[in-house]
């Protein structure tokens, strides 16, 4: 290849492997939004509470505290293989829930208890899938891959959240949870087929001994060394704290007490989201590595905390949808060149330790969530919106102003796609 030619934006589908991630990504993804689209409104029809709405989003997340533990695992057994348990666990608590909607027995408190569980190993899954796919292709592709490995949530957020709404509708929560466990389990099959990237053997063939509060340091001091990947981390946890909750556990409310919508109402307003993250992953799998992510990573979370304070003002569906749109794109544009940042610059035996503290910054999202719920009943939808855009724009601001060096210049590592 010539230096002036760029890769293709579809090349990291000549890799076998990652044919294989990719087809199950999509399928871990279209299963879990059906997922988060039925339990949530199911909850919410039951039990008419915010609260209970915005606990259900958040224990979907309450795995983030062990996040570290499932990437230094993915270090040491493989991540291919963890990632292969974590799918097959999903599909058994699936088929839990399949099987108390059928007999009948489903009550919003065994949903939020399953969820719980399913919460305890989902957040690991997206760091996992970046670490995979940094391993199996050649860094001036990671952009694409990594923009294409998104375009699978994003589609899915489209199918999955109108699909979910309408088998739903159609037949019952009891009939629509076998299409889940199907999704689940080919999942887990696809993972089966991916050739586990062989390690290079330690020096001198000596095994190394378990140490993971060592090696979880190890973590933390490469961080700290790097401003970079240090100001990356704490943008994530502030976008998932003031900006996430709007998208990924409040749609349902916003449905149905902002725009007096139903469940299919929902599923509008959800693919909506997804459709506008489709099309800022196909852009950013275009641009590849001409992309500055730390730049864009700024910019982007600067713009969505803006979006954020709009969609508090919004009445009317087709705004809200306009809205989200565009949130939906902003949040990739964000986030999916963070990821790259994350995944350059630290040794790849760190990579899956490095991922798994990332996911600890989505701890910031049920954080946000269970605020919310009670600030929505005290002030109201707009001014909780306004408040948290407002908050997140300025302390967005401030992680620019503070790194300006290690981020903005066009010369510094950071911006290297």
């Amino acid at each position: 290849m010539k230096m002036t030619e760029r890769p293709s934006m579809l090349s990291p589908f000549g890799v076998r492997n990652y044919r294989f991630q990719w087809s199950s990504d999509l399928m871990t993804s279209c299963a879990t939004e059906m997922e988060t689209i039925i339990l949530g409104w199911f909850i919410f029809i039951e039990t008419n509470s915010v609260p209970l709405l915005t606990l259900f989003a958040s224990l979907q997340y309450f795995g983030t505290l062990i996040a570290p533990a499932f990437g230094l695992a993915g270090d040491r057994l493989g991540h291919r293989n963890v990632i292969l348990y974590m799918r097959t666990t999903y599909a058994l608590l699936a088929v839990v829930i399949a099987v108390l909607a059928l007999t009948g027995t489903l009550s919003p408190l065994s949903a939020l208890v399953i969820a719980g569980l399913a919460g305890l190993l989902r957040p690991s899954d997206m760091g996992m899938r970046n670490v995979l796919t940094s391993r199996m292709v050649a860094g001036d592709r990671l952009m694409s891959a990594i923009s294409l490995s998104r375009i699978t949530t994003d589609s899915a957020r489209i199918v999955g959240a109108l699909t979910g709404a309408s088998v739903v509708a159609l037949l019952g929560i009891q009939w629509a949870y076998p299409f889940i466990v199907v999704f689940y389990l080919a999942s887990a099959a696809l993972m089966v087929g991916i050739h586990q990237p062989s390690s290079k053997p330690p020096a001198g063939g000596v095994v190394l001994p378990f140490t993971p509060v060592k090696d979880f340091i190890d973590a933390l001091r490469a961080l700290g060394n790097s401003p970079p990947h240090l100001a990356a981390m704490l943008l994530a946890f502030l976008v998932n704290l003031m900006a996430f909750p709007f998208t990924l556990g409040l749609l349902p409310y916003i449905a149905r007490e902002v725009y007096q919508a139903g469940q299919a109402g929902l599923g509008y307003l959800t693919a909506a989201t997804g459709i506008g993250a489709l099309a800022a992953s196909l852009l950013l799998g275009h641009l590849g590595h001409s992309v500055r992510p730390a730049r864009m990573m700024l910019v982007f979370g600067a713009v969505w905390h803006c979006l954020i304070l709009l969609l508090g003002q919004t009445e009317s569906m087709l705004m809200g949808l306009t809205v989200l749109a565009m949130i939906g794109a902003a949040s990739i544009l964000c986030l999916l060149p963070l990821s790259v940042l994350l995944l350059r610059g630290v040794h790849p035996d760190l990579l899956g330790r490095i991922m798994g503290i990332r996911m600890q910054a989505v701890y910031g999202l049920p954080i946000g969530l269970l605020v919310s719920g009670p600030l929505i009943d005290s002030v109201g939808f707009s001014w909780a919106a306004t408040l948290y855009g407002g908050v997140g724009l300025i302390l967005t601001v401030m992680i620019g102003r503070h790194w300006f060096p290690h981020l903005w210049p066009a010369s510094v590592i950071s911006n290297h796609g």
